[in-house]
């Protein structure tokens, strides 16, 4: 059985929300429909976005790092969300895995946000459903975009490269040598889910700094002990007051 997943690599990701606005965009204008934004500059924004990106500080000081994390639907191949809903609405495809919601039964009654344990709905005030992360399933099974754009929107956004995208049950794809070859987990595997979003620890990376490289070089430019002296110009005319 095919499931698709994203396998998002922590130690590249520099929270640049590059995958935020490109997901968006991509399902406001796609199947998903209109992802509103009510009163999104005021003191309560309220707003549907199917991924973000939370950023985290750790360690103590000095030993502190950043960690930018990126979060969405995890495609859970034991979802949740799919037996509570009373209508039927939420899904999961035979085919390749994905989770989706059908608009046309969701009856907005939020099940399916108790269910999730990771947070992963989101309730569209305007329509009044429930929407998720689709991995941008009409884009990936566009046969007739070049097989090279059939990936989620947020993946060919990104410019770090930390988002990849494939079937996680095939062990010959990019996604699964990676979780085999980078130590790829879960995402709170005790909820029993099985999430197939997987995640690439960070690398611990130490960097050696040698006595000598502390010294201050001399101004390779100096001419005989002394700096250069810039060029005496004219004035231009933007000198002169007019």
């Amino acid at each position: 059985m095919t499931q698709l997943a994203l396998v998002i690599d922590l130690n590249v990701c520099v929270g640049c929300h590059a995958c935020v606005t490109s997901c968006k965009q991509w399902n406001t204008s796609g199947t998903a429909g209109a992802l509103v934004d009510l009163n999104p500059y005021g003191a309560d924004p309220n707003g549907t976005f199917f991924n973000r990106v939370q950023t985290f500080e750790v360690g103590e000081f000095p030993n502190t790092q950043t960690v930018h994390f990126p979060k969405s639907c995890l495609h859970c191949e034991d979802p949740p969300c799919v037996p509570v809903c009373p209508t039927g609405a939420s899904y999961k495809r035979a085919e390749d895995g994905i989770v989706l919601v059908d608009y046309d039964k969701c009856i907005g009654c939020k099940y399916c946000t108790w269910a999730c344990p990771y947070g992963a709905r989101e309730f569209d005030e305007q329509r009044k459903v429930m929407t998720k992360c689709t991995l941008c399933v009409d884009r990936v099974t566009d046969t007739k975009l070049p097989e090279r754009e059939r990936k989620p929107a947020c993946v060919l956004a990104c410019p770090s490269n930390a988002r990849l995208f494939g079937d996680v049950h095939d062990p010959e794809s990019v996604v699964s040598k990676a979780i085999a070859e980078r130590g790829g987990y879960q995402l709170m595997p005790e909820w029993g889910t099985r999430p197939a979003n997987h995640y690439l620890p960070r690398r611990k990376t130490e960097i050696r700094i040698h006595p000598e490289d502390l010294e201050r070089v001399d101004n390779p430019l100096k001419i005989d002990g002394k700096q250069p002296e810039h060029p005496h110009r004219a004035p231009g005319r933007e000198d002169f007051a007019t």
